[in-house]
């Protein structure tokens, strides 16, 4: 007879250890600390990020060390006008979603499901996850086939990097509001329609499997489903998959890379720490919202495990240094090490956009996202990112665009489109700024460029 084995045993240290979290505005001048205690699990740091992320937080600086049982991180933070976190509904929802209350050391870990589809519940609705080559008009056509099929488009995140694009678009049906997934044979003809416009009309139009464009071998997928998976982290995963892709094809890739510009280009190395046996992976870049999530999320969906991390800003970069093994302990071998080069450097620069922002406001309705993204085509604008969401009724659409052929985007075409577009909905243009909003710099009373601690210093002072 096997011995009793109470289930609840293995949550026994979480009961009487739950995780921590302490806000504090009095410590520094110009920024909220964030300081996160708890047990240690796979992932933890994560799904930390991924609250401060959904939040809109900049993480100008943070020291992060997991090793052994226990986790302990520190984060830096301001909100989008670079000031400190004062508002009590943040502070709560940062507190609850990383304290005692949160499933932080749940076995699932998913301690802020309403993001998948925005901090903003949006009702019943069905998941469509797209990806493959971009092209000019691709958005618009999507939105156009979604409209036709009776499908309301209530939130929805675009990406595109290196000539492909993947995005998740969140739809019910127009008539009951209902998600459309218990439909197979509308599912079908969705799927169908999708594929279709995916490869372009140029490749025929059939439905089952994953096609594969000849041209430049790329995987168009659909899928359809409710998963709360946390959208940013789906984008990532989804455009991972064709790094392989970009290297093995045509040239396509290194001729966008140089086009960016030598001086906004990532630069990534990773070396060996003799004395603790860490993978030490440097990051700089331009700083820039999310970032630190970005390079985490890549590290954790490559089965990397980030063990110490100092993070810090100095004059407009960021600096990022990180300490990783594998799962099984080990150190990178150099054919591992290249490949995180090259997927850090992707996952950095696929959220980093040029040209403008246009912001729309409106009341929603079926096909305003299809009028909006023809009025763009037709135009001559390329979209590089949206954001989608609607809330109690108003859609709030945030495009990044830029013109294709690489040069300035025309003010007499931004006012052209405020003519046209801003007829129904009220729309606010700007540059994308060349930075995000961060404290002040030193002689302001600010600490955005204090000393930058690194874990590599001081494991040779104690080797010392």
């Amino acid at each position: 007879m096997l011995p009793y084995f109470d289930p609840e045993y293995e949550n026994f240290n979480q009961r009487i250890n739950p995780p921590r979290v302490c806000i504090d505005n009095t410590t520094c001048t110009d920024c909220t600390l964030v300081k996160v205690d708890s047990m240690n699990k796979n992932g933890i740091l994560l799904e930390v990020l991924q609250v401060l992320s959904d939040l809109d937080l900049h993480i100008f600086k943070a020291y992060i060390t997991s090793d052994g049982g226990w986790f302990m991180d520190v984060f830096h933070v301001v909100d989008k006008q670079g000031q400190k976190i004062t508002d009590d509904k943040t502070i709560k929802y940062i507190e609850k979603a990383l304290g005692p209350e949160s499933n932080l050391l749940g076995a699932k870990g998913n301690i802020s499901p309403g993001r998948s589809v925005g901090l903003h519940s949006i009702g019943d609705h069905t998941a469509i996850e797209l990806k493959g080559p971009d092209r000019t008009g691709l958005l618009s056509e999507i939105f156009a086939v979604l409209a036709d099929l009776q499908c309301n488009v209530l939130a929805a995140e675009v990406w595109t990097h290196r000539m492909r694009v993947a995005c998740v678009v969140y739809v019910n049906d127009v008539a009951t509001g209902q998600a459309i997934d218990g439909d197979p044979c509308r599912v079908s003809r969705v799927e169908t329609r999708l594929r279709h416009v995916l490869r372009g009309y140029g490749h025929g139009g059939g439905g089952g499997g994953d096609d594969v464009d000849g041209d430049r071998g790329a995987l168009a997928n659909f899928a359809v489903g409710s998963a709360t998976h946390h959208v940013d982290r789906r984008l990532h995963q989804l455009m991972h998959a064709d790094i392989d892709v970009e290297c093995d094809g045509d040239d396509t890739s290194a001729v966008a890379v140089a086009n960016a510009g030598e001086g906004d280009r990532p630069v990534v190395t990773v070396e060996h720490c003799e004395e603790k046996s860490y993978s030490v992976v440097n990051v700089k870049c331009r700083d820039r919202s999310k970032l630190l999530f970005d390079i985490v999320c890549t590290l954790t969906d490559m089965h990397y495990v980030v063990f110490h991390a100092a993070v810090s800003s100095e004059a407009n970069y960021g600096i990022q240094e990180l300490y990783i093994r594998r799962k099984d302990g080990k150190t990178l071998l150099k054919d591992e090490a290249e490949r995180v080069i090259r997927c850090l450097e992707a996952a950095i620069s696929r959220r980093v956009s040029e040209g403008f922002t246009l912001e729309l406001c409106g009341r929603d309705r079926v096909g305003l996202l299809s009028d909006v993204t023809r009025v763009l085509r037709e135009h001559g604008l390329t979209v590089t990112r949206a954001d989608v969401t609607t809330v109690g009724g108003q859609a709030t659409n945030v495009f990044y665009v830029r013109d294709p052929s690489g040069q300035p985007v025309d003010m007499k075409t931004i006012e052209g489109l405020r003519g046209r577009v801003g007829q129904t909905v009220m729309l606010n243009a700007k540059s994308v700024p060349a930075t995000v909003a961060r404290a002040p710099e030193p002689g302001s009373g600010g600490m955005a460029r204090t000393g930058f601690f690194s874990f590599g210093n001081l494991f040779a002072k104690l080797r010392a």
